[in-house]
């Protein structure tokens, strides 16, 4: 037998092959999902901001690489509902964890694990099809010392595929999980063109961004009952300025006025911030116009929550 052969043999008939899949990040509101999936795309795909359950549907990125390409979907954190609208984005991420090949299970280098960890832990158990890894995220905000503590209490939980700490912001070993993830990735062909990274729309894309912009700043309870729909996209004339007609949903009259600002200044700045974000996704001229409503309760009604698309 010549050493080639005896090599090929050792290595198998898949070892090379192109492989692609599936795969989400799961974890409390707020532990780094979708700055991850957006580093590990390289583009913003996916909206990111400080307050919690900023993420409301499963947005799919795509990785490309010579050797295989990795779906991304981000979903909602996993959360104790208190509202039909918290109940529905359980739903989505449960269903989600039925589909993918594999799970990253996300916790923050800088916090204990705790009882919401260990619960959601608990719910990858009804995912027994996906392969399953674990990741320290924002190992960039702690000593070296301390992200190996958590590596060895995420360790404990239960036997993984494999265990990366990651930095999305200092791009730290973002590569290397790229590398495990298409490794634990079936065989396949390409699953998606190689130019394309999301499959998310310009219209949902950019009411996305709108209510980004509208969470920068504000307090309490008003991120959960902000909501966006677009009535209306126009091209101008010159081919590259285009309008974007949107609504800003809030559930009471007194955080209308705290979404208008005084002499409508907060609106204003949402307008540009989210003008100039629309514009780094599809280049020419945003102009966006905002209306803001009252949706009473919208989160707890679910005919309102059907018209607001959940």
């Amino acid at each position: 037998m010549s050493d080639e052969t005896a090599l090929n043999e050792q290595e198998g008939p898949d070892e090379g092959a192109y492989r692609a899949g599936f795969v989400t990040f799961v974890g409390r509101p707020n532990v780094g999902k979708s700055t991850l999936t957006n580093a590990l795309v390289g583009e913003k795909i996916a909206i990111t901001s400080s307050k919690p359950q900023t993420t409301r549907h499963a947005v799919r990125g795509i990785v490309h690489r010579p050797n295989g390409q990795l779906v991304i979907v981000d979903t909602p954190g996993m959360h104790r509902p208190r509202t039909l609208l918290g109940k529905r984005l359980n739903e989505l991420v449960e269903d989600t964890l039925g589909e993918v090949d594999v799970i990253g299970f996300c916790v923050p280098a800088g916090e204990p694990i705790g009882p919401g960890d260990r619960y959601i832990n608990e719910q990858l158990d009804r995912a027994p099809n996906a392969k399953k890894i674990a990741l320290v995220t924002k190992a960039e905000t702690v000593p070296r010392a301390q992200v190996g503590d958590q590596l060895l209490a995420i360790s404990m939980l239960r036997e993984w595929d494999a265990i990366v700490p990651v930095s999305a912001l200092d791009d730290i070993n973002l590569e290397t999980l790229t590398d495990e993830l298409i490794a634990l990735m079936p065989v396949s062909q390409p699953l998606y063109p190689a130019d394309m990274v999301t499959e998310e729309g310009f219209e949902k894309r950019a009411a996305e961004l709108i209510r980004e912009a509208a969470l920068e700043g504000v307090r309490e309870e008003l991120p959960h009952s902000l909501a966006v729909t677009i009535d209306d996209i126009v091209l101008r004339d010159d081919g590259t300025t285009r309008e974007v007609y949107a609504n800003v949903f809030v559930e009471r009259d007194s955080q209308k006025g705290i979404m208008i600002g005084r002499g409508g200044s907060r609106l204003k700045e949402v307008r540009e911030k989210a003008a100039a974000e629309i514009q780094s996704i599809i280049g020419g001229r945003v102009i966006v116009a905002l209306h803001v409503k009252v949706a009473k309760d919208w989160q707890r009604d679910p005919k309102q929550l059907g018209r607001l698309g959940f």
